[in-house]
């Protein structure tokens, strides 16, 4: 199985799942912003020019995602600190 990388800034409470090789420089070509009612959140989908999803962004993603998701995480909020 191959590794999913998942960056978190917790200040933003926010976390994004690359679905891309780490070193690829792929750009999200469309989103599409999903506000599911029942879960209180929202959840960003992103797909390059060939239709393909790249990334998924979770907003309040402490409450959205498992724990030991967002401790393994590479962290963005402190970098450069």
């Amino acid at each position: 199985m191959t590794d999913v990388r998942v960056t978190y800034d917790e200040t933003m409470d926010a976390a994004y799942v690359h679905l891309t090789e780490p070193q690829a420089r792929v750009t999200s070509a469309r989103m599409y912003p999903r506000d599911p009612v029942d879960v209180e959140g929202m959840i960003n989908l992103d797909f390059d020019k060939q239709g393909r999803l790249i990334g998924i962004e979770v907003l309040a993603a402490s409450s959205k995602l498992p724990e030991y998701l967002l401790q393994s995480a590479e962290r963005l909020d402190t970098e450069g600190a």
